[in-house]
Formats: structure tokens, sequence, C-alpha cells
């Protein structure tokens, strides 16, 4: 490949990791509940597309799904290799949060805590439908699976959500029926 031509690649790609970098890090942190560990899914995920980043830019209609699905599997591969490696600890290094975020951090481990509380599976149909705006055929295309087991999978998920009385909003009413209504920035 000529120096030029590489050069252009690598502008791009930068400028792919720039673009959807932040949201590729949410997407790893909602999966996996750990900042440390989304970012080295992340991390691995973006050295896989940069390897390939030709042939994706070339037949990928989009290229930030084809990354996005590199995160889902990279998530399902850590799991799969989990005995093999170090288990977290139950004690947390400690960071001061500033005060002006105190809210947000608690819903973000609200958020965090419901969604521990789900399978594998239901976290990640969740997290794609809601947070990653997909629709039911994408999720099933992303997860290699049927779009009616998407569905169930939903359901199930989203009974169990509604069920934990500490997702009720802030008035004392009813948790939502829509988790997208939930606003956490992570």
């Amino acid at each position: 490949m000529k120096r030029e031509q590489r050069e252009r690649l690598d502008a791009e790609f930068s400028a792919f990791v720039v673009g959807v970098g932040p949201g590729l890090i949410r997407l790893a942190e909602l999966l996996t509940g750990d900042p440390h560990r989304a970012r080295d899914i992340v991390q691995s995920a973006l050295e896989r597309a940069y390897l390939h980043w030709p042939r994706i830019t070339a037949n990928a209609d989009d290229p930030a799904a084809y990354v996005r699905r590199i995160v889902v599997n990279q998530h399902r591969d850590w799991w799969r290799r989990l005995r093999n490696r170090e288990l977290p600890t139950d004690r947390a290094p400690d960071r001061p949060a500033p005060a002006d975020f105190a809210e947000q951090q608690a819903q973000r481990a609200l958020l965090r805590e419901a969604l521990a509380g789900l399978t594998r599976r239901e976290r990640t149909v969740v997290v794609l439908r809601y947070y990653g705006d997909l629709s039911e055929a994408e999720t099933a295309a992303e997860l290699g699976i049927a779009p009616g087991t998407v569905k169930s999978t939903l359901h199930r998920a989203l009974s169990k959500l509604r069920a934990r009385p500490e997702l009720a909003d802030r008035h004392g009413g009813p948790a939502s029926h829509d988790p997208s209504d939930i606003e956490v920035s992570v």
C-alpha cells in the first residue's frame, strides 16, 4: 500500500474513532458494568477494525454498526474467557465524584444495578434496543438471533425491570414502561 494511501486511511479511521468512540465506550460500559473493562473491549475492537479498515469501508454499508458488532462480540468473548482471567474484587478504588453530578451518578449506579440483575442476553438486547436505538430486526441481526427471540427476551427483561421498586419515577409513580425514558449519561 502506498504511503499516501495509508495516511489517508489512517486519517479516515482516526476521524471515525473520534466520531463513534465515545458511543462505543458507553455501549461497552452498559454491557459490562465496568468502565475499565469497557475501555479494554473497545480498544480491542478498534484494533481489529483498524487491521481490516479498507475492507470494512469497502464492504460495510455502516462501518459504525460493523464495529459495534465487534464490541458486542468482544464482550461475549470476554465472558467465555472469564475463567482464565483475574476476577473483580468487592473493593473499588476511591474516586471522588464531583458534587454537581451526584444525581447523575446515582441514576447511573441505579441503571447499572438494574442491568446487572438481567441475564447477559437480556442486558445485551435491552442495551442495543434502547441505548443503541436499534430496531428489533437490527438487534436480531447484531446478535445473530431471530427477531422473535429479541421480542421475547426484551419482554422478560422489561418485566424484571418494571418489578424493581427503585426504578419508580421521582414522583413516586410506577416505573416507566419505556427504558428509553431513563436519562443517564454514561
